[in-house]
């Protein structure tokens, strides 16, 4: 009698034991569930946002208009970046330019073909899909041109007749050539699906200009007027076009 009381002790308590297990891994399933669903959840929360990488081609608007209402002038200059990473950008332009300059003394003309590569660095920080560009950036920049004298004044410090007239002169100087570096800062903001448009600034300074013999360089193509000893102010307005290559996700903190 008395054995058969314990094994209905050990039953009740094996019963117990069992039904406890049962509950706890079931607690344990439901807990780890909405766990790992919390996790995914909070995952899921996290604002993905993804970077484009490309090559964005462009032309400069005013060397391109400036020839319709200035007989001076016919000039254009391409333009083009490409992201290097987050903030850094390889940048180039490459053009070619026709001045005449018109002095109190003399008229000369410029032609030649200019070519200048740097970088720009993005001080812009975009929220999301947003893409524009506030920049500053360097530049080196190699012009090839010739200068053509096209006639002068001689001084007359007793103009009791008036002034001489302009004697044509028609003389070429050809392989001419001059390098600067410039800083540059500007901006391009996003109007349309990949399309740009975008200003910028650029102070120069010579390093190497190469004048013909008895005559001086007047007007770089690139470098624009030197006037002002080796320093010159340029300045351009842009429409660009970007072409996608790949992306980089960047998770947001």
């Amino acid at each position: 009698m008395k054995m058969k009381h314990i094994l209905n002790y050990f039953s009740s308590v094996c019963f117990l034991v069992a039904f406890t297990l049962v509950q706890a891994q079931e607690k344990s399933t439901v807990k780890t569930n909405f766990e790992t669903k919390t996790l995914e959840q909070t995952e899921d929360s996290i604002p993905v946002k993804k970077d484009r990488y490309g090559l964005r081609l462009g032309i400069d608007l005013f060397k391109f208009s400036r020839g319709f209402y200035d007989k001076n002038y016919k000039g254009i200059e391409l333009t083009g970046d490409f992201r290097w990473n987050k903030k850094y950008f390889l940048a180039a332009e490459l053009g070619n330019e026709n001045k005449t300059t018109e002095d109190d003394r003399l008229t000369s003309t410029s032609k030649g073909s200019y070519l200048k590569v740097g970088f720009d660095y993005n001080l812009y920080e975009n929220w999301l899909d947003m893409e524009n560009i506030i920049s500053i950036g360097l530049r080196y920049g190699f012009s090839t041109f010739s200068q053509e004298l096209n006639g002068y004044k001689i001084y007359n410090p007793h103009p009791y007749w008036g002034e001489l007239p302009l004697i044509p002169a028609n003389q070429e100087f050809n392989g001419l050539s001059a390098s600067w570096i410039e800083v540059v800062t500007g901006m391009k903001a996003k109007m349309f699906n990949n399309v740009f448009v975008g200003f910028s600034v650029q102070l120069k300074t010579l390093v190497t200009n190469k004048k013909p013999d008895g005559f001086d360089n007047l007007y770089i193509p690139g470098f624009n007027r030197t006037y002002n000893g080796n320093f010159g102010i340029g300045f351009n307005y842009t429409v660009s076009y970007f072409l996608p290559l790949y992306k980089k996700k960047v998770i947001s903190k």
